[in-house]
């Protein structure tokens, strides 16, 4: 492992495919010469990434904890899946990935996914690394193309485990998922059905440096404004220098650009309002951030923490319109012959770890202080002592590889 200094971003997502009762077809249609798939599937992508932040935020159970997830690698687990599936399972999934089933066939989704995935392990000067396995019951025979287009587009390893040992299948996909992350997810699968028959799991790992880290030594216990009634103490990191900011005064939020010594950055976003934020941030706000972002003095003030993630997620797929994967109507056709295939669980787990020399993915919130005009200058404040809005994007793409709001960096 690198030393403390270095923030990580890991994520996992996990499809868990059983036994059940459905019907099978398939339809695609051609994709427009005049329209690059790669860019469909990227815009595609980055609306998937607001709408499943908006249906996490809504959820009963995520009312004042932190929301922290990579749409990318939910995005890559659901592409891989419809590979194999048809007729109106298959029309689900393109309809709530984004994808644009007039102009996208699957073929040209699966050529997408390649080039975004070797473009993502092509990072220079970063330790990342994204990709998809897939794990296969001794007894259970997947089409060939199934799994050549998986291993082809979408990077995937294929393993074969008897999952009637259960323990032992477990075993065997815990310790591989723990090695892609470099042991940050270590118990991503605890319980395996002996019906199962494959696991589908995609995964990201992003290890990033600050282009300007922060001095451990200014760093200082801080309190954190949770709520109205909750604060809780906090490692503060702090350095007054040249900062890239934005103001958006349309929805009263200041936009801090900290860029990592690649091309990704991560975007923090302390709005006065959260609510008004969450409504209203989309796909053009973080152009329009990226674009009118200013360097300037400015006396900022992070916290350092380290938060963990998990989620099921098959009532927030569903309400997104993916719905028959998980029911007796599932057609998971292409995946087998066997017609009575049907998706039981749906999985995604995330950690976020924030230092003084990089970070992860975060939410947060701070206070901005205009100096006052005098002979003595003092740097404007920004401090995330309060709920916050957190991304970590690739700045000229935009894709987004991590999205979250830190509401308690505690816990």
């Amino acid at each position: 492992m690198m030393h403390a200094a270095l923030g990580i971003w890991i994520l996992s997502a996990v499809i868990c495919v059983g036994r059940g009762d459905h019907v099978h077809g398939h339809q695609d249609t051609a994709l427009d010469d005049s329209t690059s798939s790669v860019s469909l599937v990227a815009a595609a992508n980055k609306e998937f990434a607001y709408r499943l932040y908006s249906q996490l935020a809504a959820h009963a159970d995520s009312q004042g904890k932190n929301i922290f997830f990579s749409p990318s690698s939910i995005s890559v687990a659901l592409a891989a899946l419809s590979v194999g599936a048809r007729e109106e399972t298959h029309r689900q999934l393109f309809s709530g990935l984004g994808f644009n089933s007039t102009l996208l066939t699957q073929a040209d989704v699966d050529q997408a996914f390649h080039t975004l995935l070797e473009a993502a392990n092509a990072t220079s000067g970063e330790d990342t690394s994204e990709g998809t396995v897939v794990f296969v019951d001794d007894n259970f025979k997947p089409r060939p193309e199934f799994l050549e287009t998986l291993k082809q587009s979408y990077h995937a390893d294929g393993f074969t485990v008897d999952f009637a040992k259960a323990a032992d299948s477990a075993n065997t996909i815990n310790e591989y998922v723990k090695e892609k992350t470099n042991g940050k997810i270590e118990d991503l699968v605890k319980d395996v059905d002996p019906m199962t028959v494959m696991y589908l799991i995609s995964y990201i790992y992003y290890k990033g440096k600050w282009a300007t880290p922060f001095k451990p030594v200014f760093t200082r216990e801080d309190t954190f404004t949770v709520d109205e009634t909750t604060k809780v103490k906090v490692q503060m990191m702090n350095e007054e220098t040249r900062f890239d900011v934005y103001y958006d005064q349309a929805i009263n939020t200041s936009v801090l650009h900290l860029p990592f010594n690649s091309s990704y950055s991560m975007l923090l976003m302390l709005p006065d309002d959260m609510a008004t934020l969450e409504r209203a941030v989309c796909p053009s706000h973080v152009t329009k951030w990226l674009k009118r972002k200013k360097s300037r003095q400015y006396d900022v003030y992070l916290p350092k923490f380290s938060i963990k993630t998990s989620y099921t997620l098959n009532d927030v797929l569903t309400r997104m319109g993916m719905t028959d994967m998980f029911s007796k109507r599932a057609d998971l056709s292409g995946i087998a012959e066997d017609k009575n295939l049907t998706v039981s669980e749906v999985v995604h787990q995330a950690t976020l770890d924030v230092d003084e020399a990089g970070t992860t993915a975060s939410a947060a919130t701070g206070v901005w202080i205009v100096p006052f005009s005098g002979s003595l200058y003092s740097a404007p404040v920004l401090k995330f002592d309060r709920p916050f809005m957190v991304m970590i994007l690739e700045r000229s793409t935009e894709e987004i590889l991590f999205m979250g709001k830190i509401v308690n960096p505690t816990i």
